[in-house]
């Protein structure tokens, strides 16, 4: 890829940025990022004092607001008269990307009410960090922290457990024990990756069957990212027995490739492709 250099603007347009900050590494920040918020009038904020240990690492000094979940539709007329009298506002999250299971939305679906300039930079993300660390299919789906209802939670993976791709849930590590039987019980046969501490010193990614996975004897702290694989094929692993091939010899002048594959398959915990490979290999033998 061919980075311009060129297309750096030294001045912010106005309006509203949405600047991802470290997952847990302080290092992580985009040059982007940095110059964005010290260019900013103001910064909002989940928590201004873990924030502060971002910005104060940086040296940036705009006037911080303190606006999270609790509070973020009392500030938006506030933040709203800001933006429309020309000041260049930046979101920013506790850690990860505004908008992703953390504030912002609200203020989002404000600014394109009021037709206030968007601008949301790339940057860390819990998700694609670990999906990327997961070996999963590359398509997946993403529903963000997991209820604490247990009635709530069985109709959430019954319905994700219908979903051919990889999985992505946050659950707090308080609660992964009481989460790891409804996991085993609808995601039997898949992989899973429990993502805990990402990028900080004491990273750790824990890999396992689900079907193998037990509860964890020692109290986790913090958050943490759950990644589930798509649905494996069991058969995929198999390899045809000797009466399978001697069987396949036989009907391979007499029927087409795709009817041998659907015959032997029947009966047989072999999957097509491994069927289909083989008769071709004999078919082009002879």
């Amino acid at each position: 890829m061919i980075v311009n250099s060129k297309t750096t603007n030294k001045e912010l347009k106005k309006g509203l940025y949405l600047v991802p900050t470290p997952i847990g590494n302080l290092n992580d920040i985009t040059f982007r990022a940095l110059e964005t918020l010290k260019k900013s009038d103001f910064i909002l904020c989940e928590d201004t004092r873990v924030s502060k240990n971002l910005l104060n690492k940086y040296e940036i000094g705009a006037e911080l607001i303190s606006n999270h979940k609790f509070n973020e539709k009392k500030n938006l007329s506030k933040i709203i008269d800001i933006l429309k009298k020309g000041s260049i506002v930046s979101m920013i999250s506790d850690a990860g990307t505004p908008s992703i299971s953390d504030p912002g939305s609200i203020l989002v679906n404000e600014c394109v009410k009021n037709m206030i300039e968007i601008v949301p930079l790339p940057g860390p993300s819990a998700v694609t960090t670990a999906l990327s660390a997961s070996g999963f299919s590359d398509k997946f789906f993403f529903y963000g922290f997991l209820s604490d209802k247990n009635n709530e939670i069985l109709k959430i993976l019954e319905s994700t457990k219908k979903i051919d791709s990889s999985i992505i849930f946050f659950i707090s590590a308080k609660k992964i024990n009481k989460m790891i039987p409804y996991i085993k019980k609808k995601f039997s046969g898949r992989k899973i990756l429990i993502c805990r501490e990402m990028s900080k010193l004491y990273e750790e990614f824990i890999r396992s069957d689900i079907d193998k996975l037990k509860l964890f004897e020692k109290n986790l702290k913090g958050e943490l990212t759950i990644v589930i694989s798509e649905k494996l094929d069991k058969k995929s692993s198999l390899e045809l027995s000797e009466s399978d091939k001697s069987t396949i010899k036989k009907m391979i002048n007499k029927l087409s490739i795709k009817e041998i594959t659907n015959l032997i398959y029947q009966n047989n915990p072999v999957s097509k492709k491994i069927i289909y490979k083989y008769c071709l290999d004999i078919k082009n033998e002879n």
